[in-house]
């Protein structure tokens, strides 16, 4: 059974197809890229899977149950995880509490003992703070722990959303152009760390990127849509010579890739 499944996926805004007849197999474990134009409906496709968005029709089946047009809070629990093209921090608290919210959604004492601050209330911040600590450092952004978040630099604050998504513990990481605003060597430090990441926390990951050097250096399989459309699917090299995907996306710059 595949992890993720989506089936026949359907979306339109006033009446404009934006996702069509999408179809698309994500395995336990696979590094897969999503890349086409602007506009081309990649954000979408990461919108409905992440139930910003509901689908006017299709499925989307997270480990065989589908989880189409749940809302994003219970998709964030069945194990799904995503970053924003826009970061989207919490950017007025401190970079430890941004990943310390992550974490909520797994602790294990009551409202009650939270309300009235029982021993189990103290004990379960201090594991979470322990655990936020961990990512941070994973990251590191331990040293800025208490930096207000907005005061990061952007790529800081790039891999401060992807600690703070790790932190909800997911099977499958979205991540929507996370080398955006980067520079060649943050870009190249970033393919290090995604991999890393895989393979550290044993999970799939779904990657939206407009950098071909980096498409190209970490996807095992790459789907390329045109006007809401998968028009190619299949292993980097097969995409890098796919005249129609060069012709149409990637023009001369998959030469350099």
């Amino acid at each position: 059974m595949s992890l993720l499944e989506i089936k026949n996926l359907y979306k339109s805004f006033g009446g404009l197809g934006a996702v069509i007849n999408f179809n698309f197999t994500i395995q336990s474990g696979e590094l897969i890229g999503l890349i086409g134009p602007n506009g081309a409906g990649k954000t979408t496709v990461f919108n409905l899977i992440t139930g910003v968005y509901r689908p006017d029709k299709g499925q989307i089946l997270l480990q065989g149950q589908n989880i189409a047009g749940l809302p994003p809070y219970t998709i964030c629990q069945k194990g799904i995880a995503r970053t924003f093209q826009n970061i989207r921090l919490f950017k007025d608290l401190s970079v430890i509490d941004n990943v310390k919210i992550a974490f909520h959604k797994n602790v294990d004492y009551s409202l009650f003992s939270t309300l009235i601050r029982l021993p189990a209330f103290f004990q379960g911040e201090k594991d979470i703070e322990t655990k936020a600590m961990e990512y941070l450092s994973i990251f590191k952004l331990d040293h800025k722990r208490d930096e207000i978040a907005s005061n990061l630099p952007y790529g800081e604050q790039r891999r401060l959303e992807i600690a703070r998504a790790l932190a909800t513990q997911p099977t499958l990481l979205i991540l929507d152009e996370p080398a955006a605003g980067m520079n060649p060597q943050e870009t190249k430090e970033l393919m290090e760390l995604i991999k890393w990441v895989r393979e550290e926390f044993q999970l799939s990951i779904l990657l939206i990127e407009h950098d071909m050097s980096l498409v190209m250096g970490v996807c095992e399989r790459i789907y390329v849509l045109d006007y809401g459309q998968v028009i190619a699917e299949g292993l980097p090299q097969e995409i890098r010579n796919n005249k129609k995907v060069i012709e149409a996306y990637l023009g001369e710059e998959v030469g350099k890739c």
